[in-house]
């Protein structure tokens, strides 16, 4: 018996809901996380004929990329096809989920898919975030600092990229007097106490600080843990907007738009006079990506892929860089297969369905 919470934890650990941005919606919209799961539809969209399919397959979570709640719902009457779909989904008793913004943000991730599809090696983050990342300082006796990392590093804290348990640490003597109002685990009320210790430094993200510093707490054998709790201005190189690798060997620019339409079905590709030189560096954004050009051409790419590029923002290229814009379904669509490849390396008692059903609102008249 597998219940709703139970997937909602392995895809935040995929994607955590506090990289998804300000604006943005992402997480269950729909339904109680106590729900046992009867089968799981992922598509890219949500809409009434998605929560039709859900309901012919016998699905009862549908998780998707797109939030089909993004603006606040002030009524349920079925006015537009937002509402339609969640009263939809609500009589039918089935749960919707989103990854959005969070899911492009990860190493892995929506850009990670593009990427793959097209081959790109070498593959990491164009624009890395700062600002989410702390360092947590603490002392503690020299033979209980392991016990008390081990606790914080199965609470998240110690991971730089591909490493896993990392800290630093530095011997020192440590002095304190507890009151008569204490309960020293070591020494005696009123006696002056040197305690041969550890100062010991990890790093972690900043949406776990209360999750590792509670660990501290429990595992710390001082009645009063001494710590330091520090934000960190360094970038994030696994957390970020957009992603840039290298194809495995240079490519003519006709060559690449045939490539790339082939890899990523495209039905058309919108895109910049190319620059003259070979493409070898390739930048990608999944959706709207326009505010990443500068990062783009910054990292040195031959080539931006992204989508819904608007007509003067074609200019900014400059002759630096040639923009293909594949469009936003195209770029982001494959993204229900990373999804469902994830979900089924961990679940396979209930039935993983991917949508056959577009949800391309877009027609193209060739």
């Amino acid at each position: 018996m597998t219940f709703i919470k139970e997937i909602l934890t392995e895809l935040e650990k995929l994607a955590p809901l506090p990289y998804q941005e300000d604006y943005d919606n992402a997480g269950l919209l729909v339904g109680s996380p106590d729900t046992e799961v009867t089968g799981i539809l992922f598509t890219l969209d949500i809409t009434e004929e998605i929560v039709e399919e859900a309901i012919n397959k016998q699905c009862n979570l549908i998780v998707a990329h797109h939030p089909i709640i993004f603006k606040g719902l002030k009524k349920l009457n079925g006015k537009n096809y937002v509402e339609r779909t969640v009263i939809k989904a609500i009589k039918n008793d089935i749960a919707l989920y989103a990854t959005h913004t969070n899911l492009d943000h990860v190493t892995g991730g929506v850009n990670w898919q593009i990427a793959n599809r097209l081959g790109l090696q070498n593959i990491r983050i164009l624009a890395p975030k700062k600002q989410i990342l702390a360092k947590l300082a603490f002392f503690c006796p020299v033979e209980n600092t392991q016990e008390v990392l081990k606790a914080l590093f199965e609470a998240g804290a110690g991971e730089i990229g591909e490493y896993r348990n990392c800290s630093f640490r530095s011997e020192g003597a440590g002095t304190f007097l507890p009151s008569e109002n204490a309960n020293p685990a070591v020494g005696e009320r009123g006696e002056l106490e040197t305690v041969k210790e550890h100062r010991v430094e990890v790093m972690l993200p900043t949406h776990l600080q209360a999750h590792v510093l509670s660990a501290l707490k429990r595992a710390h054998p001082y009645e009063e843990v001494a710590y330091y709790l520090s934000a960190l201005e360094n970038e994030n190189q696994y957390v970020g907007a957009g992603a840039i690798g290298e194809l495995p060997e240079p490519m003519d620019a006709t060559d690449f738009l045939g490539y790339l339409k082939a890899g990523m079905e495209a039905s058309v590709i919108k895109y910049t006079e190319p620059t003259g030189r070979p493409v070898r560096r390739v930048a990608v954004c999944g959706g709207a990506g326009s505010f990443l050009l500068r990062n783009a051409v910054s990292a040195g790419a031959d080539v931006f892929v992204t989508a819904d590029y608007k007509y003067h923002e074609f200019f900014d290229a400059e002759g630096r860089i040639m923009i293909c814009d594949i469009g936003h379904y195209e770029s982001e669509v494959f993204t229900k297969n990373l999804l469902h490849d994830y979900i089924s390396g961990k679940f396979s008692n209930f039935a993983l369905c991917l949508s056959e059903i577009s949800t391309n609102p877009v027609r193209y008249f060739s």
